[in-house]
């Protein structure tokens, strides 16, 4: 997950904070004469995006509107804070900067945010609850989950990898000494509520610029661009209708078949000296009318919906390398033109994509990209290298 705000000249501000559920412990008791002391909230982070030594300031909220996350819904990445927080509760904050340590970027860094005393013993009526996994869902309608967000600093972004809050307390209990005499001892411990599997969490991003960097794009036809988390993508029409009517006149008006069908996306200017926000990697084509359902359903690509492609290159004259994405049209074209009707046209779009493969290297997860990546392309008018659609087919 990534926390933080970003601000691009090019690419706009990212804004990006933390909407989370916590995991109360289960099946556990507490002792009876059991004592809140603190609580303090702890942020995993492997790396960052941005500025090493930019100060931010993160601040937590309590959710307070009531709503509860349900886990068997999948909530957008710009869902309305305020349906959730007030932000009239905050109970916690830090100031920090990314790399808090001299040297080499360890592998992970922990912040720990101590909580506000009044949140901690209002959170001492549930503390004493044993609660099952039946019944969690009280502890959640008591205790909505925290909002986590980047008030301060506009040069970094946090790749969270978890979080969780530390509740500390103590107790006493009486033991029997080596004479045979009674002695009271207090024990000083703590309890993870972490935000895991077992609950709901939202990483939420907000541009407030999109509209003013996608209307300067626009304004250069040659151009389009691809950016996440949750901003800007590219769409393509492919015209089915006069592709069939074309490979058919030159075929002699044969039945087609379509033995290979590649279109190749050119990167403009690539320059990696010079870049700041990574290149994207991996590009889902996907039909602009699948594109909801694809990713609520984990769904891959198949042969009538999307295609993956990947970053390539090649040199040119003069020894200079050109970078482009390829996308193997073969499958999903033929699957249109098998139709007894070619619609005229299709739209897809270019999404910037996370996957995950199996033990045996087989795609077994697409996810929206949620790291900062971006790209500049070629466009259909571009005046060198617009996009190209090859075809190699046959008739018979």
């Amino acid at each position: 997950m990534l926390l933080g705000t970003y601000v691009d000249q090019t690419y706009g501000t990212l804004n990006a904070d933390i909407l989370t559920q916590l995991q109360p412990p289960l099946d556990v008791t507490f002792p009876s004469n059991a004592i809140a002391d603190s609580a303090k909230l702890n942020l995993i982070y492997t790396s960052w995006f941005g500025d090493a030594y930019a100060p931010m300031e993160i601040s937590v909220y309590r959710m307070d509107q009531g709503n509860v996350f349900d886990y068997n819904t999948r909530y957008t990445s710009n869902l309305n804070v305020s349906d959730y927080c007030s932000k009239n509760q905050r109970i916690g904050s830090k100031i920090f900067t990314p790399k808090n340590f001299a040297g080499v970027r360890p592998s992970s860094t922990s912040i720990e945010i101590p909580l506000s005393s009044d949140f901690v013993s209002d959170f001492d009526s549930v503390f004493h609850v044993t609660y099952t996994k039946a019944d969690q869902m009280l502890f959640h309608k008591f205790f909505n989950g925290l909002y986590v967000s980047s008030n301060f600093g506009s040069a970094s972004l946090l790749h969270v990898r978890e979080l969780y809050m530390k509740y500390y307390y103590h107790f006493s209990e009486k033991i029997k000494k080596s004479d045979g005499s009674d002695s009271t001892v207090v024990i000083n411990t703590y309890i993870n509520y972490p935000a895991n599997e077992e609950i709901s969490k939202v990483n939420r991003f907000y541009r407030p610029n999109q509209a003013t960097v996608k209307a300067a794009f626009d304004a250069n036809s040659s151009l389009n661009l691809i950016s996440s988390p949750a901003n800007i993508y590219t769409q393509v029409t492919v015209p089915v209708k006069n592709i069939v009517e074309r490979l058919k006149a030159k075929s002699g008006n044969k039945t087609l078949l379509l033995n290979r069908s590649l279109l190749r996306v050119d990167v403009n200017d690539f320059k990696d000296s010079t870049l700041a926000v990574p290149l994207v990697s991996s590009i889902l084509m996907i039909k602009e009318s699948e594109y909801d359902n694809f990713f609520k359903t984990k769904k891959l690509p198949s042969d009538s919906i999307a295609v993956l492609g990947g970053i390539a290159y090649e040199k040119d004259a003069n020894n200079n390398l050109l970078y482009y994405y390829n996308f193997d049209m073969s499958k999903i074209l033929t699957y249109e033109i098998d139709k007894a009707q070619a619609v005229d046209g299709i739209s897809f779009i270019l999404v910037p994509i996370a996957s995950e493969s199996d033990g045996s290297n087989n795609l077994k997860l697409i996810k929206s990209q949620n790291l900062m990546r971006a790209v500049k392309l070629c466009s259909a008018t571009h005046p060198t290298r617009p996009m190209k659609l090859t075809f190699v087919f046959s008739g018979f």
